[in-house]
């Protein structure tokens, strides 16, 4: 679980290279975030960047959606919309890939198991391994 460090009534504001250590990502990333719209930290002297608190829940909203596996193009369809019909249905686009992905790896970690099982000298001789390895053809 994201967790923010900063005192929530604090108006401090943090540097590009401090919120990235925050979140264990390197600044080039926020750099992208902000190239693309996804956020729009305030300017200080020198034209550099200060991050308010605001920008920090926005950073954790990203950071969790991608963990989710959205797109950054979705991700900022999701944050930009007031419209909470066009939010859920981002939602549900994605609750859909996310579902497939899952499907996915369920059925690899099926075929793990099944190789871990079995009894075979040669696992790739195994007719139940075989078997899978056919339905996971077929399914393609």
């Amino acid at each position: 679980m994201l967790r923010l460090n900063v005192d929530m009534k604090s108006s401090s504001l943090m540097t590009i290279g401090q919120v990235a250590a925050q979140f264990g990502l390197p600044a080039h990333v926020l750099r992208h975030w902000e190239s693309v719209g996804l956020l729009s930290p305030a300017r200080a002297v020198a034209d550099r960047r200060r991050y308010r608190h605001e920008d920090l829940v926005r950073v954790a909203t990203i950071v969790a959606l991608k963990r989710a596996g959205m797109s950054l193009p979705d991700i900022g369809a999701f944050l930009d919309t007031l419209h909470t019909p066009a939010r859920k249905e981002v939602l549900r686009r994605n609750r859909e890939e996310v579902t497939a992905k899952l499907a996915a790896l369920q059925a690899a970690l099926e075929l793990i198991e099944a190789g871990l099982k079995c009894r075979h000298e040669d696992i790739a001789t195994c007719p139940t391994y075989q078997a899978r390895i056919e339905e996971l053809v077929a399914s393609t």
